[in-house]
């Protein structure tokens, strides 16, 4: 969780420890977040606040009314992760629509959501308050992509997802098939368990330019098994990793996108939407061979 801790926002205000719980008691301000083990943790922007507000009054009662009245800021990845860590559905929503008026929808994903979520997960991985927040967040980018426009490229791009609920990774590839079908592309996410003998009939409907591989879970041989598949029936589609899907050996010809949704989206875009190069001749008058199949 981001944020400090009592005994820091008690020297920043110039007071006690027991002076600053004391406001809490007696005001409701500042109003920390607990984490996991019960410590107070307060956001930086209230004491910041309130301390500014402090020295214009001089006055405790003056200088929290203050601060309260200039309001917490801009909605941020801090206060969304507060309102998830105190189950608080309605205001989580509300502090996302919020950044909806301020940022564009994937700029509101990478840095307020996706960041939440993950601050859930550093405070305790598999507690309640990690649960809740990823599957509030699952949902939230869910309801996006359900009315996502329809595609209008004829480009595609095919997804293996090798991750788990709760997982991080699951998060990042929900939020880049939505940022994909946004930006106009056909997209299909599938499970990196599907059975690579049955993929034709998905294969012949998407007509993917692009595999990306998501998640952490695979083996090396299972994602050898997909990509196999999918080369088989499409030699020439780019492979690429999404998140560390792949250890990074250095032998690898996968291209790797990175863990942002928005740069991956961007260029998935413009490698898929670039002209093809001409192919030239080989001394003699040839033709080139047709690229082998590479191994991942």
């Amino acid at each position: 969780m981001s944020g400090i801790r009592t005994n820091a926002a008690a020297v920043m205000l110039g007071v006690s420890p027991n002076t600053l719980r004391s406001w809490e008691r007696r005001f409701g301000y500042p109003s920390p977040a607990r984490t996991s083990g019960g410590h107070r943790q307060y956001e930086l922007h209230e004491i910041e606040a309130l301390k500014q507000a402090f020295e214009e009054t001089h006055n405790v009662s003056s200088a929290i009314a203050l601060a309260r009245q200039r309001g917490a800021g801009p909605p941020s990845s801090s206060r969304l992760g507060q309102a998830l860590a105190r189950f608080e559905e309605e205001k989580a929503a509300l502090l996302l629509e919020e950044s909806l008026a301020l940022r564009s929808l994937e700029r509101t994903i990478e840095e307020v959501l996706l960041p939440a979520v993950a601050e859930r997960a550093a405070d305790a991985v598999g507690a309640a308050e990690h649960e809740f927040a990823w599957r509030f967040a699952t949902g939230w980018i869910s309801a996006l992509r359900r009315v996502a426009p329809p595609a209008t490229r004829p480009e595609s791009v095919l997804i293996f997802d090798s991750s788990v609920p709760c997982d991080a990774e699951a998060l990042q590839v929900q939020a880049l098939e939505l940022m994909l079908r946004r930006v106009g592309m056909r997209t299909l996410v599938l499970t990196a368990g599907v059975d690579p003998a049955r993929l034709g009939r998905a294969l012949r409907a998407l007509r993917p330019g692009a595999l990306v591989l998501g998640g952490r879970r695979a083996s090396l041989d299972a994602i050898g098994r997909l990509v196999y598949a999918v080369r088989a029936t499409a030699p020439e589609i780019a492979v690429y990793d999404f998140g560390g899907a792949l250890p990074d050996t250095g032998a690898s010809t996968v291209a790797r996108l990175g863990a942002a949704p928005i740069a991956a989206c961007d260029t998935l875009l413009e490698r898929l939407t670039a002209p093809a190069p001409a192919p030239t001749a080989e001394p003699g008058g040839h033709e080139p061979e047709p690229r082998r199949l590479l191994s991942i």
